[in-house]
């Protein structure tokens, strides 16, 4: 298995995105870091309401249900996850509430959990880099310098991560736009974005380079024949590979793992193996 400077794992030799013209990125756990966590809010959220059911299933057991959904499902609008949720629910004999309102007590959970970071960034308090996984900044100058044209997609909604993207001044580098999820979320997803970008003879499949944390994102770039790589980093501190995430990341075709983009330069090098010729 090759490495690029100690910390690139490149799982398919010989894969390179040396035809790439569109790169699509994932924003939370990819680029942001300002909604690192937000698992730690969902799950039990979740549990809790499944244990309401009282089917005698232990915590630990429900647990490992809902990480197994929330995981599969992560990277696809938040609405999917309660979509799941009240599924399991019904599943156990109990009466959901509708998925929209599950979706409301969890961000409105998750905005206490990050408000102060929000208000660290709206005051200049902490630099834009201190919610961004490290490095981030310097692939996307990189990859726009190279002209490539870039997406930026979130299964969180529009309206926030586009603010958190502002947050973060990120959005300038995306020219193909920053698309989150809407209240019609049939109405967008990464896979429909893709679709969208080919059919509007963009690129062809092949031509797509993706970045992302998240199964889905993935999924939907290696489906139409394009190169992934998987940012598999260990949030908050990104210094290492998680785990849990480089195995469902791998388990959905990506080329490369990253554990962060502090190896931007090498990175670059082995997307892009003839830059220098």
């Amino acid at each position: 298995m090759a490495q690029y400077g100690k910390m690139i794992e490149h799982l398919r030799p010989g894969a390179s995105a040396e035809r790439a013209r569109v790169v699509l990125f994932d924003f939370d756990g990819t680029i942001s870091l300002i909604r690192s966590g937000w698992m730690e809010v969902m799950v039990p959220m979740m549990v809790d309401l499944l244990l309401e059911t009282k089917t005698g299933e232990s915590e630990a057991d429900l647990r490992a249900i809902v990480e197994e959904f929330v995981g599969q499902l992560t990277g696809k609008q938040t609405m999917y996850q309660m979509i799941e949720l009240a599924d399991q629910i019904r599943a156990r004999d109990g009466t959901p509430l509708e998925p929209l309102v599950y979706k409301a007590m969890y961000l409105d959970r998750l905005h206490e959990k990050i408000k102060d970071r929000l208000d660290d960034l709206e005051s200049g308090r902490v630099s834009k880099e201190h919610y961004m996984v490290p490095g981030a900044r310097a692939l996307l100058e990189a990859l726009r310098a190279r002209g490539l044209k870039l997406y930026l997609a979130s299964g969180t909604d529009h309206v926030y991560m586009k603010r958190e993207a502002d947050l973060l001044d990120v959005s300038r580098y995306f020219d193909g736009g920053v698309y989150g999820a809407l209240d019609d979320y049939k109405s967008f997803s990464k896979k429909i974005l893709v679709q969208q970008v080919i059919a509007k003879s963009e690129c062809r499949g092949e031509e797509f380079l993706g970045f992302g944390d998240g199964y889905v994102e993935i999924e939907n770039v290696k489906e139409v024949g394009g190169i992934a790589v998987g940012v598999a980093t260990e949030e908050p501190d990104c210094l290492k590979v998680d785990e849990w995430k480089r195995k469902r990341l791998a388990g959905v075709g990506a080329d490369f793992i990253i554990p962060h983009f502090g190896c931007h330069d090498e990175l670059m090098q082995a997307l892009f193996p003839r830059n220098g010729e």
